[in-house]
C-alpha cells in the first residue's frame, strides 16, 4: 500500500507484467471502497490484509471492477458483503472471458509442450486459479456514476470500449487521484483486446481533464499527467502505424513485431504484446477477426528471446 493522501492508497503489484495488477483503496470514517481485486484468491487475501493494516476495523462496502479481465476481478468473491460496481459491458464481458479453469489448463503443468504452452507457463504459471468463482458486478451502469464513500464523492467514468468493452476509470476529486485500470500501462506495452484505439486516446484525454495529480495505472508504477501524455503518444503511434501497415498488406503479427517499436518505447516490457493490439487494430480496419489462441501463438513467437 502506498498512501496518496486524504485516505487514499494505491496497492501496487510489481513487476506489473502479465497478471500483476494494481488496485486502489479509499477510506472515509469507517467505510471503504476498493478499486479492483487480484488475479487469484491468495493474492487477493494479501491485498485485503494490506488494506486491514492501513485501515483497521474499516469495512470495504464497495468494490469497483474497472473491467472484465480476471487479473482485476477474480478475487471479488472474497468480499461477499460488498456491493460490486462495474459497467454493464464489464458484467457481460466477465461471463465471456477465458475462465479460471481454462486459463489453468493453458498455463499449468499440463499445458502443451509448444511455444505457446511455454509462454503461458512462464507468464501465468505462478498464479493459483483453483477454486475461483467468477463474481460479476451486482450493480451496473452506463456512462457515468457518482458514488459516496462516507462523506466523499467518487466519480466512475465509463471510457470503453478501449482496452476491453467496458473500461471504467475511478476519479477521487478531493484527493486528486485517478485509478485508471488498464486504460493505463506504465513501462510496459499495453494490450488492446477490443478497441477502437481512438476511444483509448480519448480515454487518456478524460484522465487529463480530471487534473488529477496522482494517476494509478492498471499495471506498472505510479505516474502523473506527464506519464499519461507519454502513453497517449504511444497510442497515437500505434494508430498511425496500424493504418500504414494494413494498407501495405503486412500481416498483423509482422506489423506487431518488437523490432517495429520506435525508440521512445523500445525499453518497455512485453513488446510482443503489440501483436495483440495490431490484431485488434486490423479488425477495426476491416480484417476478419482471428481466433484468440492463434493470436496468442503469434505473441509467443514474437517474444524476444
Amino acid at each position: 500500500m502506498h498512501q496518496l493522501g486524504r485516505g487514499t492508497w494505491a496497492y501496487l503489484s510489481p513487476p506489473g507484467t502479465w497478471g500483476w495488477s494494481n488496485c486502489g483503496l479509499l477510506v472515509d470514517s469507517d467505510v471503504a471502497l476498493l478499486v479492483d481485486t487480484q488475479f487469484d484468491l491468495p493474492l487477493t487475501r494479501e491485498l485485503l490484509a494490506a488494506a486491514a493494516e492501513v485501515a483497521p476495523g474499516v469495512e470495504i462496502g464497495t468494490v469497483v471492477t474497472t473491467h472484465a479481465n480476471g487479473d482485476h476481478c477474480w478475487g471479488n468473491e472474497l468480499l461477499p458483503r460488498a456491493e460490486v460496481v462495474g459497467s454493464s459491458a464489464c458484467g457481460h464481458g466477465m461471463a465471456h472471458e477465458v475462465q479460471p479453469a481454462e486459463l489453468a489448463a493453458l498455463s499449468g503443468p499440463g499445458a502443451p509442450a509448444t511455444p505457446l504452452g511455454d509462454y503461458m507457463r512462464r507468464h501465468f504459471g505462478s498464479f493459483d486459479f483453483e477454486g475461483i468463482t467468477v463474481t460479476p458486478p451486482t450493480r451496473t451502469f452506463h456512462g457515468h456514476l457518482d458514488l459516496t464513500v462516507g462523506h466523499r464523492r467518487v466519480e466512475l467514468l465509463e471510457v470503453g470500449p478501449a482496452h476491453t468493452d467496458g473500461d471504467v476509470i475511478v476519479h477521487v476529486p478531493d484527493a486528486g487521484v485517478v485509478f485508471a485500470g488498464d486504460i493505463l500501462f506504465i513501462d510496459g506495452h499495453p494490450i488492446m483486446w477490443t478497441g477502437p484505439i481512438e476511444n483509448w486516446i480519448t480515454a487518456c484525454d478524460r484522465i487529463a481533464e480530471t487534473g488529477a495529480e496522482h494517476v494509478v495505472p492498471g499495471h506498472g508504477p505510479m505516474t502523473d499527467q506527464a506519464g499519461v501524455a507519454v502513453f497517449r503518444g504511444y497510442l497515437e503511434w500505434v494508430a498511425e502505424w496500424a493504418q500504414k501497415a494494413y494498407a501495405a498488406g503486412l500481416p498483423y503479427w509482422v506489423a506487431g513485431a518488437p523490432d517495429r517499436v520506435p525508440a521512445p518505447y523500445a525499453g518497455w516490457g512485453n513488446p510482443e504484446r503489440l501483436v495483440i493490439t495490431m490484431a485488434a487494430a486490423y479488425r477495426e480496419l476491416g480484417e476478419a477477426p482471428h481466433e484468440l489462441l492463434d493470436v496468442l501463438a503469434r505473441v509467443a513467437d514474437a517474444e524476444p528471446k
